[in-house]
């Protein structure tokens, strides 16, 4: 019976991705094919145990929110309810169960924020925070895939929600301080170094924001009921920033911390500059001294071999002779993709 379900469901699937290529193909889809669908198929998953819920069933609904975008952002709560918590739950409850799961899980987010984005922002703040949270748990994981896609669906989230106010500012409010934190303790544990690229861009961004006056709320009344008029969004994330750090290394100096914070707000320092200043900091963290940095340097280490290559590659070709057919051949599939 579980066979013929997968097979079902990979059906429907294909179904709903050749549906695009017709004239009213989504519109239809979603009017007359989907609804009666997603009342079996969510009571089916939800009421299933988890050992028999079949990961095809988020593969189904990556492919309607790609295919079938705003058409389809009124189902999102009910999707999020039925499909989204239940496989939460199971892929966190420790980090080897579930691979399949775990995989399309996190495709699906990506998938909805880039096809349905309005809709993914419809849902109950409850479950805003569940997307969030699922966010965060993926980039803390140790296995290096899991970690490097939970950071890029991070830094694709904040680009998305940036032009909108009236999604972006309540986010702000309710999660920069959170993500700052957690981005940041995941950049300092020593686990996820070779996340170290994405951890800058997403840092510079969400430090950039506050610098730059694009978070209008304020971050601090939550904490500080009575705060002083002088009190600026700025002003609070230094020194709650220097905190944070002095707190988790104790063997800085408050000069240095203060130096390093100031440095995190400095909006003349494009994304190379800011990630150097993150690395400085992070070879003074006596954690750090003592250990292999490669990982931090990953960027710069890939981008000199791939100059140092196209170089050889230009000398080969001004020696008639020297490079083969095939290699002409792919050179120019490569520029072509580039």
């Amino acid at each position: 019976m579980r066979i013929v379900k997968s097979e079902i469901l990979e059906l429907m699937t294909t179904f709903i991705e050749v549906s695009r290529d017709i004239s009213g193909g989504p519109q239809t889809c979603m009017q007359t094919f989907l609804p009666p669908l997603m009342t079996e198929v969510f009571s089916d998953y939800r009421l299933s145990p988890p050992a028999a819920r079949d990961p095809k069933i988020l593969s189904l609904f990556s492919m309607a929110v790609i295919v079938l975008r705003e058409h389809i952002s009124g189902e999102v709560p009910r999707i999020m309810e039925a499909v989204f918590a239940p496989t939460l739950e199971m892929i966190t409850s420790n980090m080897l169960d579930h691979p399949e799961h775990r995989i399309l899980f996190f495709k699906f987010i990506r998938d909805a924020n880039e096809h349905c984005f309005y809709g993914l922002f419809s849902i109950a703040p409850e479950q805003q925070k569940l997307v969030v949270d699922s966010i965060v748990w993926a980039f803390k994981h140790t296995e290096r895939n899991i970690s490097e896609t939970g950071l890029e669906i991070l830094a694709e989230l904040l680009q998305n929600i940036a032009p909108n106010p009236s999604i972006s500012q309540p986010f702000y409010r309710t999660f920069l301080l959170s993500l700052i934190q957690d981005v940041m303790g995941v950049m300092t544990d020593r686990l996820h170094k070779s996340g170290f690229k994405q951890q800058g861009t997403v840092l510079k961004h969400l430090f950039h924001l506050v610098q730059t006056g694009q978070v209008t709320v304020p971050l601090f009344d939550a904490v500080i009921p009575n705060a002083t008029p002088g009190m600026d969004n700025t002003h609070y994330l230094k020194e709650h920033v220097a905190s944070l750090l002095l707190d988790a290394f104790p063997n800085l100096t408050k000069a240095q911390v203060v130096a390093f914070v100031v440095g995190l707000f400095d909006t003349s320092l494009d994304l190379n500059d800011f990630k150097q200043h993150l690395r400085d900091f992070l070879i003074t963290v006596k954690e750090f001294a003592s250990e292999d940095n490669t990982d931090l340097y990953a960027e710069e280490t890939e981008a000199g071999l791939e100059l140092s290559r196209q170089e050889q590659w230009e000398y080969r070709a001004s020696v008639p002779g020297l490079l083969k057919p095939s290699e002409v051949t792919e050179q120019h599939d490569i520029e072509h993709d580039s």
